[in-house]
């Protein structure tokens, strides 16, 4: 399980490694990764910078640990499930804990010394793939695939003009406003025949566009040599 970063943190407790990652990850999640810093967190938890050290090493310690506390948080389907279900399960989970921890997005592969959580994450991947009798090589190639899918649209859906369904009309609105319909036609139609549609949502195209990546691996692994 995940520290719980929405605890407020209460000055009388005392300082310990759970509760300094747990204000590291408030204050990433609140002002992005570029706000953390080692004054910044002393501050969030109420202590004087030096008093962190006690705890740990150093700034880099302490940004591999949060990204191992993300990766906690993503759920592992059993090892019964079909390869497809686990792996979109496990990818829509992915995706959440993104979405919770926004800054971590560019993070989660980057780090040179993975925790535990991060380890059996990449073991559970590779294994569901492997039972499901994909060879070395596709493993490789499938892990990577989707992964590239899910990071991809994680950032993008991050740098959208809108947090939400229902702020889309109104910004869509307004970029439209400024350009001619009969100079862009074909951006015209698309916004107003589908885009300003009632329930028009960006994110269910996340799953669409997924079950487009299973597909296409379902099919290589029927045909591999």
């Amino acid at each position: 399980m995940g520290i719980d970063t929405d605890a407020v943190t209460d000055q009388r407790e005392p300082l310990s490694r759970e509760r300094l990652l747990r204000g590291a990850i408030a204050v990433a999640d609140a002002d992005g990764i570029g706000a953390l810093t080692m004054r910044s967190l002393a501050h969030k938890v109420g202590v004087k910078p030096m008093t962190l050290y006690h705890h740990i090493a150093n700034k880099d310690e302490i940004l591999d640990s949060i990204v191992d506390i993300v990766f906690s948080e993503i759920e592992l389907p059993t090892l019964s499930s079909d390869w497809r279900s686990a792996i979109r399960d496990r990818t829509h989970s992915t995706r959440a804990a993104l979405r919770r921890h926004p800054w971590a997005t560019s993070m989660m592969q980057s780090r040179t010394k993975p925790g535990p959580a991060t380890l059996r994450h990449h073991d559970w991947v590779i294994g569901t793939f492997r039972r499901a009798g994909f060879s070395w090589e596709l493993t490789a190639h499938a892990f990577s695939l989707v992964d590239a899918y899910l990071y991809g649209f994680a950032l993008q859906e991050q740098t959208m003009p809108f947090d939400t369904p229902e702020q889309v009309p109104e910004i869509a609105e307004a970029m439209m406003a400024q350009i001619s319909s009969e100079a862009y036609p074909h951006l015209t139609g698309f916004t107003v025949e589908h885009v300003l549609k009632p329930g028009y949502d960006y994110g269910k195209e996340f799953g669409y566009g997924f079950d487009v990546v299973l597909d296409a691996l379902e099919r290589l692994i029927t045909s591999q040599d």
